[in-house]
C-alpha cells in the first residue's frame, strides 16, 4: 500500500502514478470495525469492477482530538487503534492507497469548496463512497449533496455506504469504545469482527517488575487515550508463538508514576524481548489500578492477579 503525505504531496503521486483512476472513501476508520470493512468492501468492488484503484482519506489527528486539545475542558475520546496499527490494517484488508491528511488549522479552516478543488479534483476519483450524513470542510459546512453535485461535474460517481447493524443497533467506533471501557470484550470482538488486540514495540522500563520478582514488557503507547485501563488477562503474541499472561495498563500511583505505562508479565517466559514487537490480547479485566500504601502490598496483589488471571485463561 502506498501511502500519500498530505496535500503537499498529490503532484508528486501524480508523476510516481500518471492517470491512475481510483476509488475510495473518506474517514477516521479507527478500529477498521465490520461498518468499515463493509465501506472498504465497496470500494474494492467498485475499484475491481472500473479497473481502478482503492484509496482511503484518513486524518491525524481526528478532528475531535483536535478540538479537544484547544479546549481545557474537553476529553478526546480514546483511540481503538494508533495510526501506524490503522494503516497495517488498511494494508492487509488490501487497500492500495491511503491518503493521510494532517488535521491542523489549515485543514480546520479550509472551505468545502477549496477541500473539492484543492484536494479531490486533484486526483482522478471513478467513485467516492461516504456515508450520507457525511459532513466536511470548515464549520461542517460540506454534506453529501454538495459532493453528488461536484461528482455529477467532475465525472465522479458519489455513493452512499450501507450501514452495517449488531444486535438492532448500528456498528460504530462509538460503540466499540463504550465496550472497551467496559471491558465488555466479547461486543468489541463482534462489532470488530476480530478479537480486540494492541500491538507496540516492547521499550526499557524502570524494571520495577524484576526487582519484585514479576518482570514485565514494556510497550511504546501512542500519547492518545487508549480504551483500557487497570489489571487485566491477556493473551500475547510474539514470534508466532501465543503466550498467556496479565497486563496493567496505568500510571502505577504506588511508586509515584505520572504517565500511563502498559506493562505485560507473560507466564513462564524468560526471555529478552527489548526491541521485538508484541501483540496482545485482552481477555478479562481483574481489577482497576490503585495505590498501596508500600511495595510489598502491591507484590502480594500482583501473585493474587497472576493466579486469578491463569484460572481464566488456562
Amino acid at each position: 500500500m502506498y501511502l500519500i503525505r498530505g496535500i503537499g504531496n498529490i503532484s508528486t503521486f501524480n508523476k510516481k502514478f500518471p492517470n491512475q483512476s481510483m476509488s475510495g472513501t473518506i474517514g477516521n476508520f479507527d478500529g477498521l470495525h465490520l461498518g468499515h470493512q463493509a465501506i472498504l468492501n465497496q470500494v474494492k468492488d467498485k475499484a475491481q469492477d472500473s479497473s481502478s484503484a482503492s484509496l482511503v482519506f484518513f486524518t491525524e489527528p481526528h478532528a475531535s482530538e483536535y478540538f479537544a486539545a484547544k479546549d481545557v475542558n474537553s476529553t478526546p475520546p480514546p483511540r481503538i487503534c494508533p495510526w501506524r496499527e490503522k494503516v497495517k490494517l488498511l494494508k492487509n484488508f488490501g487497500i492500495d492507497f491511503a491518503f493521510f491528511l494532517q488535521f491542523n488549522k489549515s485543514l480546520k479552516t479550509m472551505t468545502p469548496q477549496i477541500f473539492l478543488d484543492e484536494v479531490l479534483a486533484r486526483l482522478n476519483l471513478k467513485h467516492l463512497i461516504i456515508g450520507d450524513d457525511f459532513r466536511f470542510g470548515a464549520q461542517r459546512a460540506g454534506d453529501f449533496d454538495l459532493l453528488k453535485n461536484w461528482g455529477n461535474s467532475n465525472g465522479t460517481e458519489v455513493i452512499a455506504n450501507k450501514t452495517v447493524s449488531f444486535n438492532g443497533s448500528r456498528v460504530s467506533s462509538t460503540r466499540i469504545r463504550e465496550a472497551l471501557l467496559q471491558s465488555d470484550f466479547h461486543l468489541a470482538k463482534d462489532l470488530l469482527g476480530r478479537p480486540y488486540t494492541f500491538s507496540g514495540k516492547v521499550v526499557y522500563g524502570q524494571q520495577l517488575g524484576r526487582t519484585l520478582g514479576v518482570p514485565t514488557a514494556n510497550l511504546w503507547i501512542p500519547k492518545q487515550r487508549l480504551p483500557i485501563a487497570g489489571v487485566y488477562a491477556v493473551k500475547c503474541l510474539l514470534g508466532g508463538k501465543l503466550f498467556n499472561g496479565i497486563s496493567n495498563m496505568g500510571i502505577r500511583p504506588t511508586v509515584d508514576g505520572s504517565k500511563p505505562v502498559l506493562e505485560i508479565h507473560i507466564f513462564n517466559f524468560n526471555e529478552s524481548i527489548y526491541g521485538k514487537r508484541l501483540t496482545v490480547e485482552f481477555t478479562n479485566k481483574l481489577r482497576d489500578e490503585k495505590k498501596f500504601d508500600n511495595i510489598d502490598l502491591l507484590k502480594e496483589q500482583i501473585l493474587q492477579d497472576i493466579s486469578q488471571a491463569k484460572k481464566i485463561l488456562e
